[in-house]
């Protein structure tokens, strides 16, 4: 199989210093994509700004914002048989970003903002018998918000986790995920390795890529 990958976090750029984003380190992504190339795939890794060295076999691009990720994916999806979304894309964007930093004094305290495109909504048109892979990384109640993202995006498998415990969240080398799909049960998987988690997901999708 051809996988197309995205890992890490966005930031989205106030000024050259300044950005908002999130506590994705790209472990997940990184795990599914050296779990994928282990087997024998075609990987591409599409990785937002992380500290992680390239899985070995694998070919990354990187890239910074939302809309930069959202042009990697949709150049590189034409050629791909499946697509796992593991990055944290932020929701928002600054409205409007300055080319020199910001002086506190003359910063409007009130910062205005705008939605960044969802990518796979976006790209939904073009899923074909493609398989797309999702993942909630949430608080609360995980499973519900996973179900909703699994019908609203689209997708053949969401895999959703709860990021307040502490070793299945961020910046940690295990996990504990759920796997929901559209016509198969519930899968709960234990804490385990994020790669063994990746080499699951892998799994699925050798189970249930048809060429």
């Amino acid at each position: 199989m051809k996988l197309l990958i995205t890992a890490g976090p966005t930031r989205e750029h106030l000024d050259p210093v300044r950005f908002l984003s999130n506590r994705s380190t790209g472990k997940m992504g990184f795990a599914v994509a050296q779990a994928a190339a282990e087997r024998g795939h075609s990987v591409t890794l599409v990785a937002g700004p992380v500290s992680l060295p390239t899985p070995a076999g694998v070919a990354r691009v990187d890239v910074v914002s939302a809309l930069d990720m959202l042009a990697a994916v949709e150049k590189l999806l034409p050629d791909q048989d499946a697509l796992v979304m593991s990055a944290a894309v932020a929701d928002w964007r600054p409205k409007c970003t300055s080319a020199h930093k910001l002086k506190k004094s003359g910063m409007n305290p009130l910062l205005e903002l705008e939605p960044n495109p969802d990518i796979l909504k976006t790209i939904r048109p073009s899923k074909g018998k493609r398989l797309f892979v999702g993942f909630a990384a949430e608080t609360g109640d995980p499973l519900a918000e996973a179900q909703r993202k699994l019908v609203s995006k689209g997708l053949d498998l969401i895999v959703a986790n709860d990021v307040t415990q502490p070793d299945a969240g961020f910046a940690v080398d295990t996990n504990r995920v759920t796997l929901l799909s559209n016509d198969e049960p519930t899968v709960v998987l234990p804490l385990q390795s994020k790669l063994d988690v990746g080499r699951t997901i892998v799994r699925w999708l050798e189970n249930h890529f048809r060429p």
